[in-house]
């Protein structure tokens, strides 16, 4: 019995669907059954808009659908997630593919599918190599940016359908211009009609959120086009669409094409990954559950490989098709397999009610979606309170802009990465001094009034000690070290903020203590974890410092140092303060002894302030002490006394 469990809680980790089908009711059914007929009404006139931008017959939007939200459901651990093509993807296939394929829009198809199988192969190999924590290298403010960049993008390519002119030109800035030139030419009747299409998407959604607007346009269109305006030469319709289910079909393997196709796949997987993930996670917080991120990937290459095999092209999980699911009512991926179904009776049955749909509306379709890629509210805050975090959101959205969708992301991936390097490779290190009253110590420069140790010089980096910051690290030391001169007995490091080491953080610390002792001044280390610890012995750093502890804190370590139980201090140079009257903050600093027969409530009840304080109760324990004990509008928050101690004693 108790092996069959274990097999079974085994098995779940790799097919999810054990994990929930247990608990599975007819209810639930019935929930995900609406959620997914509601995804079908959203997804259809939604994916035959993003085929178009990326360049295909508008079906071949529908069997990303079709196909990829089934193999999804197998093995995601989104349980509302909804997977098919997304606008900025679509984009990249389309700018990508249009000079690749020379305009041979069979090639264009047989390419784009390739790169859907690319992408799943990717995704595969990067769970085998346990690479979920790819997401981690995109910066969420390079992605805000590269959004942005890619919204202006993707319009610039279907206001030419909405103005009822040809278009043309590679680059946005050409775009742009045959856009201009062009107006003259505008057929007003379309542009009259795509504004419609406009207004009625956002007041649709807006008074009717989480419901499928679009298809409500769609249908109202396509009347208005057969029985209105029969025959008018202004509008372009999409014709035909294949009546029927794709048949299975292998993309062509053919080295070079790979070769062609292989840095849009890259690109593809990092947009899909991030959007997928992103989405999933918050959907997921909303309903009270957690994903797996490494699981994703598989469950996203499953469904790209499937969806190629099915003559799709790369599909990825979306918040804006993932949020009409949840709000349908969706409680499993059982919905994405109704919406599956519901999708595949359209394709048999009822492809022939959308040949008058003018692409005008799907253009406005587009316009719409893509409005939510630009993220205006971050935007103006990245502006407020981070000038340099918005510099680097804007050269994110200009490098898609100037250099256009593709290179833009593997542009805004490289910023990223570099900013990464930029921040290890520059780390703060921090100078320290004694908490009064305390035996614990912080920055000196984030808290001037912080007591100085005579003759101690007291440091942390707050990063990892790897080869490319070593040499700053030991420049600032060494210059501080100078700078105290003769009066400098004792240098301590403390490694609490250093999580690892390599060996090259290794040989800075034997370094230190060397030229330390050539100079009389003795150097410690303190806090080190156990992976700094093990590195350290290796390297034979350990035997040089003698024995690391884990057991001994920065004050032990100070203590025995300096020989006193209590050492002798003085004030570092205190910068002045202003206090405004209108940021009073109350602190009060109790034991936990005080409340044995007293509630905190009725203690702070004798408490009157003209204007309202924070009132934190800090305990000399590692218990957490729920606020709403003390005032009962703080919301339920739970704060850890050990994460607000340091910062309440500082203050």
């Amino acid at each position: 019995m108790k092996t069959g469990i274990l097999l079974l809680k085994e098995a779940s980790r790799y097919i999810p669907p054990l994990k929930w089908i247990k608990g599975y009711t007819a209810s639930t059914l019935g929930k995900d059954a609406v959620a997914g007929v509601t995804l079908a009404a959203y997804a259809i006139p939604v994916s035959l808009a993003y085929a178009t931008l990326a360049g295909l017959p508008p079906e071949y939007g529908i069997y990303g659908y079709l196909i990829g939200g089934l193999f999804y459901a197998m093995l995601g651990t989104g349980l509302q997630l909804a997977i098919g093509p997304t606008s900025a993807i679509s984009m990249l296939v389309g700018v990508t593919l249009a000079d690749l394929s020379g305009g041979d829009i069979q090639r264009w198809i047989d390419l784009a599918s390739l790169t859907a199988l690319i992408v799943g192969c990717i995704s595969v190999l990067a769970y085998i190599l346990r690479l979920s924590s790819v997401i981690n290298f995109i910066s969420e403010i390079v992605l805000t940016g590269f959004k942005a960049g890619a919204a202006v993008a993707i319009a610039l390519t279907q206001l030419p359908k909405l103005f009822g002119v040809p278009g043309g030109g590679e680059s946005v800035a050409d775009r742009f211009i045959i856009l201009i030139n062009q107006l003259p030419d505008t057929k007003f009747t379309v542009l009259a009609f795509g504004l419609t299409a406009i207004v009625l998407l956002f007041a649709g959604n807006k008074v009717f959120p989480g419901k499928p607007i679009a298809l409500v346009v769609v249908v109202l269109s396509v009347l208005a086009i057969t029985f209105v305006i029969p025959g008018s030469t202004d509008f372009r319709t999409v014709g035909l669409i294949p009546q029927g289910l794709p048949d299975f079909y292998l993309p062509s393997l053919n080295l070079k094409d790979a070769g062609m196709v292989t840095p849009l796949a890259f690109a593809c997987f990092l947009l899909a990954y991030i959007e997928s993930v992103s989405a999933a996670k918050t959907i997921a917080q909303e309903n009270g559950y957690e994903i797996d991120a490494r699981q994703e990937l598989l469950a996203l290459g499953a469904a790209n490989i499937a969806t190629a095999l099915g003559h799709g092209y790369p599909v990825s999980g979306g918040l804006s098709q993932s949020a009409v699911n949840d709000k349908a009512g969706a409680k499993s991926p059982v919905s994405l397999v109704i919406a599956s179904l519901t999708i595949a009776l359209c394709l048999m049955f009822l492809t022939g009610l959308l040949k008058n749909l003018p692409t005008v509306v799907l253009a406005a379709i587009v316009l719409v979606a893509v409005r939510g890629l630009v993220d205006i509210k971050e935007l103006k805050r990245l502006f407020r309170v981070n000038r340099f975090d918005f510099t680097i959101a804007i050269i994110a959205l200009i490098s898609v802009i100037v250099f256009g969708i593709l290179k833009g992301v593997l542009i805004s991936a490289l910023f990223s990465l570099t900013l990464i390097i930029r921040n290890v490779s520059n780390p703060h290190v921090a100078f320290l001094g004694r908490i009064p009253g305390t035996n614990r110590y912080t920055d000196i420069k984030r808290h001037p009034d912080n007591e100085l140790l005579p003759g101690v010089l007291l440091f942390r980096v707050e990063a990892t000690l790897v080869y490319f910051n070593v040499a700053t690290v030991y420049n600032r030391v060494w210059n501080k070290v100078i700078e105290m001169g003769s009066d400098l007995k004792v240098v301590i490091f403390d490694l609490s903020t250093s999580a690892t080491i390599d060996s090259s953080g290794a040989r800075l610390i034997k370094r230190l203590h060397q030229n330390l002792k050539e100079k009389g001044i003795e150097f410690k280390v303190a806090e080190a974890h156990s992976e700094v610890r093990d590195i350290l012995r290796l390297e034979e750093v350990e035997h040089l410092l003698g024995h690391v502890s884990r057991r001994d804190t920065l004050h032990e370590v100070v203590v025995t140092a300096i020989g006193e139980k209590e050492p002798d201090i003085r004030k570092a140079p205190v910068k002045p303060k202003t206090v405004l009257p209108p940021e009073i903050v109350a602190q009060i600093i109790l034991g936990n002894n005080y409340f044995t027969q007293t509630h905190p409530r009725e203690y702070f009840e004798m408490f009157k302030f003209e204007q309202k304080p924070y009132l934190t109760l800090v305990t000399c324990s590692d218990s957490r002490v729920p606020l709403n004990a003390l005032m009962p509008d703080t919301s339920n928050k739970v704060f850890s006394i050990q994460n607000i101690g340091n910062q309440i004693l500082s203050t």
